[in-house]
């Protein structure tokens, strides 16, 4: 079967899926440094704008994850048992069900806007300005984030990693060209700063989900979402059936979403360039995170049509075999981050006091690079085994911690104490996580 991840050698079966997933994952990486050092030319305030616009695409993505887990996980187990009609039923309706939220956000976003970007209290109105901007455009139109990242879980699940990776990489050249040609123009094109990144971005994504539309309808080979119909009625098993895996995992991504814009509204007293850091420095450090979520996408759909085929020996070892890989590539991370931080800071930021902050985030944040790879590639692996609800009550719970340490911290060594907040809890995350799915895994697993 075409697909199948429940045979042949492990290490290889899981590498030939995870390439091109973390291929794609440092393609959005690239998106986004991409948008950040073309902004970053109109200065921090600019920077700031956008990463507080920034924040509500990434609550999006939290809500976006309900049909993407909840789809990739029954549609790979399906697959696993040998199901496909049942494949097809959930892959439906979590197309369905991305698209209906999609718009639904995009509208409350247009609506809201203004209460949307005041949360943070931006005292400089070019910052608040570039909020409105980017918000209303990126948020306007997430619908086409919606649909990528469903679709690209979908198409996962089935063991094929290639075709989002090929959409990626036509969506990243798309923004590439038209990142400085929006924001900076050219020719007969004005410049039209963060309203050209928000335009850029959302072109790029608008293409990427019509390439992957595109290759459902012209591939040969059997696609569990062939035939899928948007307007047709959800079947209520489907229905709860993704929202008993996908709700979780939303509540834990928004969780942690709105737990950062608390986080950025105490880090706005700093000031614009504290704000700055933060958005620029979570794009630098997506070059580990984007990378772990992705393997960990890979050994998602490995794990659960393994554990559908009751295949529990291959769903320890591909976790183990995972483990060492973004263990290694984190600590690499690490030593970059703590080693040569000022280079880095220095692509993005060309203010002394800007510089001299990220600085700071950087050497801070790089001690919890592998721990933050570890966590992610095991929420992975538990959600595989459809154990959304315990990674989200763990994830909720200790990320909620950075709160009360920020404000402890703080206090004490002033925004490096913020920063301490972050990098502490990842370090605990990554072991609880890692210790909890290996106690788990002593005997055969079972659904909740």
């Amino acid at each position: 079967m075409e697909g199948n991840l429940t045979k042949g050698p492990i290490l290889k079966t899981l590498t030939k899926l995870a390439v091109p997933i973390m291929a794609s994952s440092f393609l959005g990486t690239l998106y986004n440094i991409t948008d950040m050092a073309w902004i970053g030319l109109l200065g921090s305030k600019a920077v700031a704008g956008v990463g507080v616009g920034g924040m509500f695409t990434w609550l999006s993505q939290g809500l976006a994850a309900m049909a993407r887990m909840g789809g990739q996980v029954h549609v790979a187990q399906c697959i696993g048992r040998g199901d496909r009609e049942r494949a097809h039923g959930f892959a439906q309706a979590a197309v369905q069900l991305a698209a209906f939220m999609g718009m639904a956000y995009a509208i409350l976003s247009l609506l809201f806007t203004r209460q949307m970007v005041g949360f943070f209290q931006l005292a400089d109105a070019q910052a608040h300005a570039a909020a409105m901007s980017y918000t209303r455009i990126a948020c306007g139109l997430i619908v086409f984030s919606f649909m990528t990242l469903t679709l690209t879980g979908l198409y996962t699940a089935q063991g094929d990693s290639k075709t989002p990776f090929i959409a990626n990489l036509v969506g990243l050249a798309t923004n590439m060209v038209l990142d400085p040609v929006l924001i900076l123009g050219v020719g007969m094109i004005p410049k039209l700063g963060v309203v050209g990144a928000a335009i850029a971005t959302v072109t790029a994504q608008a293409i990427v989900m019509s390439i992957m539309i595109v290759g459902i309808v012209i591939q040969k080979k059997e696609n569990v979402l062939k035939g899928t119909r948007l307007l047709a009625k959800i079947p209520w098993e489907y229905l709860q059936g993704i929202c008993k895996i996908g709700i979780p995992t939303a509540i834990q991504g928004m969780a942690y979403c709105a737990i950062s814009m608390v986080l950025t509204r105490m880090i706005s007293g700093y000031g614009a360039e504290a704000v700055a850091t933060q958005r620029v420095g979570g794009q630098i450090e997506s070059i580990s995170w984007n990378t772990a979520d992705g393997f960990a996408a890979a050994l998602n759909a490995f794990i659960a049509q393994n554990y559908g085929a009751g295949q529990n020996d291959r769903v320890k070892k591909g976790y183990k075999a995972s483990l060492w890989t973004v263990g290694i590539w984190g600590l690499l991370i690490s030593a970059v981050f703590i080693c040569i931080p000022e280079p880095i800071a220095r692509i993005f930021f060309h203010e002394p006091k800007a510089i001299a902050t990220s600085v700071e985030y950087l050497i801070i944040i790089g001690f919890s690079e592998a721990f933050m790879c570890v966590e992610l590639t095991t929420v992975g692996a538990l959600s595989g085994l459809g154990r959304t609800r315990l990674c989200s009550i763990i994830s909720i719970a200790f990320t909620s911690a950075r709160i009360p340490l920020s404000i402890i911290l703080g206090g004490i060594m002033g925004l490096d104490g913020i920063w301490w907040a972050i990098s502490s809890t990842s370090i605990v995350k990554g072991i609880i996580f890692t210790c909890t799915f290996l106690w788990l895994t002593r005997k055969r697993p079972s659904q909740t």
